[in-house]
């Protein structure tokens, strides 16, 4: 696993752009003896395991893409190819799913029940990868699935997640201004886009303290504005973008609904006008409840108690929530954050690393939660219990 790791880190691919990543995972598969279907709704692997008898199908998902950042780890398997990083994880993921694969295709024989082994391409660029997969029937006939992210928030060791929401619908917003420009020494024969634009930031703060239940968690971020070249110019157009975040559909529906009445009405009395351009991102990823509690005892009884947390909601997105919706599951955190080696600095920053333990870690869990589902769900009468952690 940490070969096949480190392989990646210093050779990442960016979202849609992935060539050589899903090669090395298919030929991986395919030398463990799985049927293996590559180019799944566009750069997607996927692996299929039949085990030794009749049972349920589960699905264990790894997204594999890297992301547009210079890595500056001084390290040995530092990225080799500028501008480009594994920064989130994601070659963590792909290499413990690997090696969860190898083990299960070692005692394939005693296992009641199939595994798909679903290899992910684009999970930080919308429109992301889970859905075009999906469309293109990598969840046919699964039952259950589970997901994993390491976290160097978390010290290695450490398994946290919810039985409910855990992350939130991540949407993204612009606005293009239309004023009319002019000199700065005469405002009064222009229309102000930056004066418009900076009346729509404020507008839209309204949004969250006025508009949605207190109770109902939400996030409207102004990002950028956009506008002007010369201090003594009135620019003519300005730009907004900013991003929205909830765990509830009606609330997002209202915000934008909302954003879209500010947009209209700000812009109306100031005799501008505007384009809003308002695009719904990944949707909020909420937990079965059986089996985020089936993922909370087995990790409980092999971290212990103390090295199991529940925690509240995050407003960041992932795209396996698009599988959320379509069957029972359960996605984890896995604790990665180790001092000792430096793996302390967040997801997405330029020194980003992990604890390799961590991939130990989310195959156990993945093993376990495989054996236990196959031993508790199956409808075949009498069957022999799967035994494969030991």
């Amino acid at each position: 696993m940490v070969d096949f790791r480190r392989d990646l880190h210093m050779y990442p691919e960016l979202s849609f752009e992935e060539d050589e990543t899903p090669k090395k995972i298919a030929e991986f598969l395919s030398k463990l003896g799985l049927e293996v279907k590559t180019e799944v709704g566009g750069r997607g692997v996927v692996g299929y395991l039949k085990g030794g008898k009749p049972g349920k199908t589960v699905a264990l998902r790894a997204d594999f893409d890297a992301l547009p950042i210079q890595d500056e780890k001084d390290v040995s398997y530092k990225s080799r190819i500028p501008g480009v990083m594994h920064a989130c994880g994601h070659d963590l993921h792909t290499a413990a799913l690997l090696g969860v694969a190898k083990v299960l295709s070692e005692v394939k024989d005693e296992i009641a029940g199939n595994i798909v082994f679903i290899h992910q391409f684009a999970e930080e660029k919308l429109p992301g990868g889970a859905k075009p997969m999906i469309e293109d029937g990598c969840l046919d006939g699964v039952d259950v699935i589970y997901g994993a992210h390491v976290s160097s928030n978390a010290p290695i060791g450490m398994i946290s997640l919810n039985d409910g929401s855990l992350l939130a619908a991540a949407d993204s917003f612009e606005i293009q201004i239309q004023g009319r420009g002019g000199h700065g020494a005469s405002p009064h024969m222009t229309v102000d886009s930056v004066v418009v634009g900076c009346q729509l930031v404020m507008n839209l703060q309204q949004i969250v303290s006025r508009k949605v239940d207190p109770l109902s968690p939400a996030v409207v971020t102004v990002g950028t504005i956009n506008a002007g070249q010369n201090f003594n110019v009135i620019s003519d157009t300005a730009q907004i973008t900013g991003t929205v975040r909830t765990l509830d559909e009606e609330v997002r529906s209202l915000i934008e609904n909302e954003i879209d009445k500010i947009v209209s009405s700000t812009c109306a009395g100031a005799d501008a006008t505007a384009k809003l351009t308002y695009t719904r991102g990944y949707p909020d990823l909420t937990n079965d409840k059986k089996e985020a509690n089936r993922i909370t005892s087995l990790s409980e009884n092999i971290f212990g108690e103390d090295m199991v947390s529940q925690v509240k909601p995050i407003m960041g997105g992932e795209d396996f929530a698009y599988y959320l919706k379509e069957v029972p599951g359960a996605f984890f955190f896995v604790g990665a954050g180790n001092e000792q080696i430096n793996a302390t600095y967040p997801h997405h920053h330029p020194k980003f690393d992990a604890d390799e333990r961590s991939m130990i870690n989310t195959g156990k869990v993945f093993i376990a939660a495989i054996q236990d589902y196959l031993n508790t769900e199956s409808e075949v009468s009498g069957q022999e219990k799967v035994e494969i952690l030991r």
